[in-house]
This record gives C-alpha cells, structure tokens and sequence, in this order.
C-alpha cells in the first residue's frame, strides 16, 4: 500500500515499464538513503544494479568435469592463485579469495581450467568463506574420486574493512581431506608447496 510521498514517487517512476523488480529495490534503496533517483548521474543506477545481481548470481561455470587419464596414480596436483570474489551472506558486502587446491589424483587428473570453473561456480553465491572453501573440496572429491583432497583460501571481507572494526585482514580457511587431514608425506609435501608459492 502506497503510504508515503516517496511511494507516490518510486510507483510514477516505474509505472508502466517491464522493469526487473531489483531495479524497483535498488531505486527504493537509493531513496532511503537520501539520493534523488531522477538526477542524470543515478537514472541508469537501479538498471545496472539489477543486471549485475542477475549476472553475479546467473553464473554458468561452464563444463566442470573434464578428466584425463593419469600415467601416476597419487601424483600430487597443485594450483594456486585462484582469485575469486563472492558475497558475504551476513552483510550482502563482496570478498576476495584467493584459493589453493590440491589433491592426489586417482586414476583420473581434472581439467586446468575446471579448478577455476569449479571455484567461481561457489563463489558467485551468498557465502561465507569457511563452506566456499568446503563445497570446492567436495566438487573435486566427487568429480575426481579423489579422497586426498586440500583446498585452502585467503580472503579479505569488506564487511570488516569497509564497517564495524574497518580493518583490513586476511582469513585462511581450508578443508582438508584424506591423507591431508593427518600428519602425513602429502600433508608436508602440501605445506612446503604451499610456503613456497
């Protein structure tokens, strides 16, 4: 029900158009905060707004799961600097991650590229840092049939550096499974890679 003079406002702003309803909740957003939706520099805003929720949330990671056959079983594999941007669920504020997967290949190695594929396809969601690194550790367990499987990330939140404390830090998190799970000849070979790096 339209009750305010802001209301009378939005509704002959937006009356008659197909817009997409974020656009609605982005020009309401703008008025609460004391912006004036009409001036030149914010008229295309809500527009933007919603097509960037759309294409964040609409991700499509394309083919995951494209395996080669292994010469050397339990070989190893590492990539690095995995660079990911995700949304933090508690504030709606974007952090970065930078990501590390490993694991000793079964029978079949994954795809170069699908280690990103896989990343972004967790990442392009409200998250928390702690289950994107977790839900990647088991895309590559099931994809690979790996049971040897490290991810580990290092984010910086802009829900800590932009508000509350307005710090800037990094958060590791990892997940490990298997053999890196335990003090182990693959969990040292891990770490001294990953110091390394």
């Amino acid at each position: 029900m339209l009750n305010t003079e802001i209301d009378v406002q939005l509704r002959d702003i937006v009356e008659g158009t197909d817009a997409d309803p974020l656009e609605d909740l982005a020009r309401r957003l703008l008025v609460e905060i004391g912006e004036d939706v009409t001036r030149d520099g914010l008229k295309d805003t809500p527009a933007r707004y919603a097509r960037w929720w759309r294409e964040f949330t609409d991700y499509d990671p394309g083919t995951i799961e494209t395996l080669f056959e292994t010469t050397s079983a339990g070989q190893l594999v590492l990539v690095s600097g995995i660079e990911v941007w995700s949304l933090c669920e508690h504030h709606l504020l974007p952090f970065n991650c930078s990501l590390t997967i490993a694991y000793q290949s079964a029978e079949q190695l994954l795809g170069l590229s699908k280690f990103a594929r896989i990343a972004h396809r967790h990442a392009h969601k409200l998250q928390v840092q702690e289950r994107l690194v977790s839900d990647i550790a088991s895309d590559i367990m099931r994809i690979t049939g790996a049971q040897d499987v490290a991810v580990i990330g290092q984010g910086e939140h802009l829900c800590m550096t932009m508000r509350g404390i307005r710090t800037s830090a990094r958060m590791t998190s990892t997940s490990f499974h298997g053999a890196f799970a335990q003090e182990s000849t693959a969990r040292s070979e891990l770490f001294a890679l990953v110091r390394g790096v």
